[in-house]
């Protein structure tokens, strides 16, 4: 038996404590992260073929290595066996094939400059899985909202941003084009998913996501909160615009007026949120040529015509002036149209239906 005791200072249970308090992490969960840790570390100092369990004191003030033992009448692997006789000294009522536990008494000094030095590792890792955890169980529900984060650092291309307790990562790709962080920013961001990772669950989070714009409407227009609004669609290109449909539930409600607000002040405290993002707001229609010629805004349309065969394939005829407002700067007003309305749009100006045709697929 290696007789090992290992007491902690009240001085330094209280920093454990305050540790914890400060990390938001339960005494439990500090408890388990060193556990394991001084597991390891006393696995590698030692090793050997005990089964070990780490068991540290309710109020951190000990801690104490436990080896499980099979009671034996004859010791043949001392490492894994205990005598019989050995055992009813310390439990009278145990018997032959019954498992104790031995405690195994350590001392820091015992474990050894590579143990602590294996401890000094893992607890720190240890304790980065449980805030892993809490992560998970406290934003899997808030998938699909829209949070607040604040700029902690930046990594090359990558946005650290600081979530209350924790950290998540707005990768280069979820980020807007163009928009500039700095450390401090505060950021309303859309929670994409919680994402399993070898290394623990990861919060994914979008600057560019449609649903930041969808959110952000919801958060600012008390119609679309109450449900009198409804946002039937969106076509985001992050950065540059969007183009969003809304429907009224209430006649005597105007959807596009209750986004956009008197002279602009509604949709503008959006705007500001996605820096100068333009932001077309257009009635929802079932009717699908209505539908076109509103989601081209703010181009002009003559006519909007179904093909027979595919009622979603739609040829648009716009004044000779409206031609490049309609197909936008590269193209991005047709294909934002195209994308909202789900159909594959053919434009062609009033003096030339039948000069080249720009042809804009789902």
């Amino acid at each position: 038996m290696r007789l090992i005791a290992m007491k902690f200072e009240p001085s330094v249970a209280e920093a454990l404590k305050e540790y914890a308090k400060e990390r938001g992490l339960s005494l439990q969960d500090l408890r388990e992260a060193f556990e394991e840790a001084l597991l390891i570390a006393y696995k590698k100092q030692y090793g050997g073929e005990e089964s070990l369990t780490v068991r540290f004191a309710e109020d951190l003030s000990e801690v104490k290595v436990l080896a499980r033992k099979t009671i034996v009448e004859t010791v043949e692997n001392p490492a894994l066996q205990i005598a019989l006789a050995a055992a009813l000294e310390v439990m009278p009522e145990v018997e032959v094939g019954h498992e104790v536990e031995e405690e195994l008494v350590v001392t820091a000094a015992n474990l050894g400059r590579l143990a602590a030095q294996v401890a000094k590792q893992a607890i720190p890792q240890k304790l980065r899985d449980v805030e892993r955890r809490q992560v998970l169980e406290e934003y899997r529900d808030r998938v699909g909202e829209v949070i607040t984060g604040v700029v902690q650092r930046l990594e090359k291309n990558n946005v650290i941003i600081k979530l209350g307790r924790s950290e998540a990562v707005l990768s280069p790709n979820e980020q807007i084009p163009g928009e500039v962080y700095r450390v401090g920013d505060r950021l309303k961001l859309y929670l994409v998913e919680i994402r399993e990772t070898p290394r623990g669950p990861q919060v994914v989070l979008s600057r560019g996501h449609a649903g930041v714009v969808q959110k952000l409407f919801e958060l600012e227009i008390p119609e679309i909160a109450e449900g009198t609004v409804q946002i039937r669609a969106i076509a985001r290109e992050p950065g540059y615009r969007t183009k969003m449909a809304v429907i009224s539930i209430k006649p005597n409600v105007d959807p596009v007026g209750a986004c956009i607000g008197a002279r602009g002040s509604r949709i503008q405290m959006v705007v500001q949120e996605l820096k100068g993002e333009k932001i077309d707001v257009i009635r929802w229609s079932d009717n699908i040529p209505e539908f076109v010629a509103a989601a081209l805004s703010p181009a002009k349309v003559i006519s909007v015509v179904s093909a027979e065969d595919d009622e979603r394939k739609v040829r648009v005829i716009v004044p000779d002036s409206q031609l490049s407002l309609a197909i936008g700067r590269e193209g991005q007003n047709v294909r934002l149209a195209a994308k909202l309305t789900l159909c594959h749009i053919d434009i062609e100006s009033e003096s030339h239906t039948k000069a080249d045709v720009l042809t804009v697929p789902t």
